[in-house]
């Protein structure tokens, strides 16, 4: 199948570090107790992950689905450092947010600990990939700057995310469309989108790739200018902003989150998360979230999630082969 193909889902190379939470004084958190939830972000803090995972916390805390939620970070190598762990728990009140980041990251880590090794409980949301310039930057459209870039490819540099991740398989795919080689693509990859975002407003690079959460706001005040979405429609965060398809280019991508457990837990105890998980869901403070966010809502659990993350390993590895960054 082409890079191009309509409809990919689209979901790393940062330093591992380790942070932890302790649990709150006096309270003693007993494995399998829902009622005080942890969850592990394998990832810094105020990213996309991050943020999805607070949201979660305080939906589930609102509502009084349960009465503790302790999120902590565990930062490294494009979540592999946190699925590492998870693979090692033996806690069943304990979820993982995780994304496309990870599934890109598992093989360009060569990681031991694979999706298949930990419990699939929910797909939660996607999000919209936005092509950015500076506001300085000859380009107005994505048109322009698919002609500069495909002129000189090693001389357009594009920023974005961890080293396989969304923002880079954007990259390769839109690269493909445009008749560009892939491997040709000139792609820096920043370990968050404060990183990045800097490289953009000092005009460091031609371009950049993110979420609409990370650029949304800078496109928004004008501080940069938003040229493509990646979504087949237009984004509420950035709504004049086109699509990459109505800009000529048959390339879709979103970036979706969603949440693991650990391995070998009981049908019973996978299906009490998964009921937590739903329970937040259908309220209202999640739809409000939602909307505040501009995330698309992707929900889908159990096995059904787990039949969609073994066509994503499928597909996000043929991708890396063909942008040169695993070997087939």
């Amino acid at each position: 199948m082409p890079l191009t193909r309509r409809g990919f889902l689209a979901g790393a190379l940062a330093l591992p570090a380790l942070s932890t939470v302790a649990a709150c004084a006096g309270t003693v958190v007993q494995p399998g107790d829902l009622s005080r939830l942890r969850m592990m972000v394998p990832a810094s803090p105020g990213g996309g992950w991050d943020t999805t995972a607070r949201t979660l916390q305080r939906v589930i805390q609102q509502t009084g689905i349960a009465r503790n939620v302790q999120v902590f970070n565990v930062e490294g190598a494009g979540g592999t450092i946190g699925i590492g762990q998870l693979a090692r728990e033996d806690d069943d009140a304990l979820l993982m947010m995780m994304g496309l980041v990870m599934v890109g990251a598992i093989d360009t880590n060569d990681s031991t600990t694979r999706l298949d090794d930990v419990t699939p409980i929910a797909q939660l949301i996607a999000e919209t990939e936005l092509i950015v310039v500076p506001a300085d930057s000859p380009y107005d459209t994505l048109e322009d700057f698919v002609a500069g870039w495909a002129a000189d490819p090693r001389g357009t540099p594009i920023a974005g995310g961890s080293a396989g991740g969304t923002d880079q398989i954007l990259a390769g795919l839109l690269a493909q469309a445009a008749g560009i080689d892939p491997i040709e693509v000139n792609y820096i990859a920043y370990s968050g989108g404060g990183e990045s975002l800097a490289a953009l407003l000092g005009s460091q690079v031609a371009a950049g790739i993110s979420g609409t959460a990370d650029y949304g706001p800078q496109v928004q005040s004008g501080d940069l200018k938003g040229i493509a979405v990646s979504t087949a429609e237009r984004s509420n965060q950035v709504p004049d902003v086109p699509t990459i398809i109505e800009s000529g280019f048959d390339v879709e991508v979103t970036n979706w989150r969603g949440l693991m457990a650990r391995p070998g837990m009981s049908d019973g105890a996978r299906d009490d998360l998964i009921a937590l998980v739903t329970d937040a869901h259908d309220t209202d403070e999640w739809a409000e979230a939602l909307d505040a966010n501009g995330w698309l809502d992707t929900f889908q659990t159990g096995d059904e999630y787990g039949e969609f993350l073994a066509e994503e390993e499928t597909r996000v590895r043929q991708v890396l082969t063909e942008i040169g960054l695993i070997q087939g």
